[in-house]
């Protein structure tokens, strides 16, 4: 992450006299999101409505929370419960041969971009990536019968019609100084989230008035090179270790470390960081430990003491009810079951 991103972010969040200076060309981008909504919704313009429901995961701020765990969960839950799920993605950075293009386990992070292709290698889902979304799900459907639609972000998008909307909020910094960019983290003003379905706070302790708790629990440490999956006690308490995180948030990456008691020699990178093996070659030499969805770009080129931490999102149980009723509401005439929702 560069310097001049990470003062940026830090104003946001911890406030900045100079951020005032920033505010007539906030007041240009808040019209400009105010007039997409309101077009959107007097369903002016081309707004593709899908044939089955379609459920959005975003963000009202820049930055990671949590998302790809989160939607990994979902279409387990969904798959579990006898529905046929799909995902549709932007595949921010992504170069393949021709959009909309169908992400598959055996590409490389280059041509499918690395959140879609770890959703991919993990969970087996069909996936489209289109920075049109709508073109994606159509060509989504037309590729194999779906029931349901999952978009990885795509709050904004609203060429696409939607059924549900879930919004991501990091627990513990929020929504920052709650102005919209650039004074602020914000893609669309705060009051925005008085329309979407349901709030979830990664990170908080419980339940909140206004949304559900979920947490990302850490699983195992998986190797790079040879794909063993090791406990986390494999490293003991007060393990010495490079850590590299190119995510939205790296910092929460790096806490969640020293929370399992090691301690990590932090390189925070910008998100969806395109990485070469002399960029990661760190003295001393010491275990070198990285997010999942980094860990998708460095397959190639890992050295044997190169590994990820694999973790799971962990919804409240209160959202997981909730969860299921809205499913039982967008499909009224299936019996979906019951399973257990227990951590495993």
């Amino acid at each position: 992450m560069n310097s001049w991103s990470a003062r940026l972010i830090a104003a946001w969040y911890d406030g900045h006299r100079a951020l005032a200076l920033l505010r007539p060309l906030e007041w240009l981008y808040r019209s400009v999101v105010r007039r997409k909504r309101e077009r959107f919704l007097a369903g002016l313009g081309s707004i593709y409505r899908a044939p089955v429901p379609v459920l959005v995961v975003g963000n009202i701020t820049v930055g990671g929370t949590g998302k790809t765990p989160l939607i990994l969960w979902l279409i387990e839950h969904c798959q579990a419960r006898g529905l046929r799920v799909g995902v549709v993605s932007r595949g921010y950075g992504a170069r393949p041969a021709q959009l909309p293009w169908r992400v598959e386990a055996d590409q490389s992070a280059a041509e499918a971009g690395d959140e879609p292709l770890l959703m991919v290698q993990r969970s087996g889902v069909a996936l489209m990536i289109d920075p049109d979304r709508s073109r994606a799900v159509r060509a989504l459907l037309e590729a194999q019968p779906l029931d349901l639609i999952l978009s990885d972000d795509g709050l904004q998008h609203y060429r696409l019609a939607r059924d549900m909307e879930l919004v991501l909020i990091d627990a513990a910094r929020g929504l920052g100084n709650r102005r919209c960019l650039p004074a602020g983290p914000l893609r669309e003003p705060v009051e925005r989230l008085e329309s979407v379905d349901a709030l979830l706070y990664n990170g908080a302790a419980t339940d909140r008035e206004d949304g559900f708790a979920f947490c990302l629990q850490p699983r195992a440490l998986v190797n790079l090179l040879s794909g063993e999956r090791r406990p986390l006690t494999h490293f003991p308490p007060g393990q010495a270790l490079h850590a590299v995180a190119g995510i939205g948030n790296p910092q929460r990456f790096f806490n969640t470390l020293e929370a399992l008691h090691w301690r990590p020699l932090v390189h925070a990178f910008a998100d969806h960081a395109q990485y070469s093996a002399a960029q990661l070659h760190f003295s001393p030499a010491l275990p070198l430990l990285m997010t999942e969805k980094d860990a998708v770009k460095c397959r190639a080129f890992a050295a044997a003491d190169w590994w990820y931490l694999a973790v799971d999102a962990e919804p409240s149980p209160a959202f997981v009810g909730w969860f299921d009723a809205q499913l039982a509401r967008l499909f009224p005439e299936r019996h979906l079951p019951t399973i257990d929702n227990r951590p495993r």
